[in-house]
């Protein structure tokens, strides 16, 4: 089921891509496709979180039959390899290492971006190298895995938060905004990156000149999302939930009027979230399905969007 749904993904992208480059937008897809865990992707550069000594399969599921492709790490071990499948072992060391892939004619290279993350055991109470986590719940929602404890954290420093972690999404944009010095820690989700990228793509196609979301709220640690009184069993406390907005007419902080009403408010969230809702329904978008939400403009901030992938449809604020 999942590499069937991946594959009708695969073929959307594609779509999307021919379509937004019309549009002086590029996607940032390759003629070639990789698996990994239950993920695919087809970006030019996409991003993988695993824990230290952690072995992580990669496998060409489009463009296979171009021949033998080459896979290239600095660090860590590849225990085992063939013409489109490889197995690499992650290095004990937390940190970013690279893994460069390259098509047989040496014409498209991906680069995936794979992070060594703190595990979770090593927090020392609500702390994390001085850093502020909280405590997340012992009882998950209804029993759910997704709200299990993370596997481990990400770690963010001034040297690497700029770092593209897919061709339109940069880490910063996923940091928690409670007060605090560097290193930070965060928990992302790969499938989140890959909707984002999904949802940017069609919202250019719709005629929206985008480059990336505005996101407002990405990861929130459970101490911040305690402080800010959200929902204890928030999305964005696991790292797979962001608040975004279109920002680019001017680059204000705040959601552009896309109605074209003269006014900034809830209508422009809802175009938002009219384009997001109308790819609900397609078999492609099955393995995107999570919560939808629109949100008024406040005090404090403009209209956005809420969107999650937490593998079952939710819906609010339509």
């Amino acid at each position: 089921m999942i590499r069937r749904n991946g594959l009708q993904t695969v073929f959307v992208f594609s779509f999307l891509l021919t379509l937004c480059r019309a549009a002086g937008f590029t996607t940032g897809e390759l003629e070639f496709t990789v698996k990994f865990r239950d993920e695919i992707s087809s970006y030019r550069m996409m991003s993988v979180f695993v824990l230290p000594n952690e072995i992580l399969k990669l496998d060409i599921i489009r463009g296979a039959r171009q021949g033998t492709f080459s896979c290239a790490v600095e660090s860590g071990k590849f225990i085992a390899a063939a013409a489109t499948k490889w197995q690499w072992r992650a290095p004990s060391d937390k940190g970013l290492y690279p893994i460069r892939i390259v098509n047989p004619t040496e014409t498209d290279t991906m680069v995936l971006n794979v992070f060594v993350m703190i595990p979770y055991s090593k927090l020392k109470g609500e702390y994390l190298n001085g850093y502020r986590i909280g405590n997340y719940p012992t009882i998950p929602l209804k029993q759910l895995p997704i709200y299990k404890p993370p596997r481990g954290f990400i770690e963010v420093t001034k040297d690497n938060e700029d770092t593209y972690l897919s061709p339109h999404f940069k880490l910063k944009q996923f940091i928690c905004k409670q007060p605090s010095g560097y290193p930070k820690y965060i928990v992302l989700r790969e499938r989140l990156l890959l909707k984002l990228e999904l949802t940017l793509a069609k919202v250019n196609e719709k005629g929206f000149k985008c480059q990336t979301f505005h996101v407002m709220s990405g990861y929130r640690t459970p101490y911040y999302n305690n402080l800010i009184k959200d929902v204890k069993y928030s999305r964005h406390v696991w790292g797979g939930a962001a608040d975004i907005f279109i920002d680019e007419k001017p680059e204000d902080g705040i959601m552009d009027d896309l109605n074209e009403d003269g006014e900034i408010d809830y209508r422009d969230a809802k175009v938002l979230y009219d384009i997001i809702d109308d790819m609900y329904g397609k078999p492609w978008y099955e393995m995107f399905i999570g919560g939808l939400g629109r949100y008024e403009k406040t005090a404090s901030h403009g209209p956005f969007v809420h969107i999650d992938v937490r593998g079952f449809r939710a819906r609010w604020g339509k």
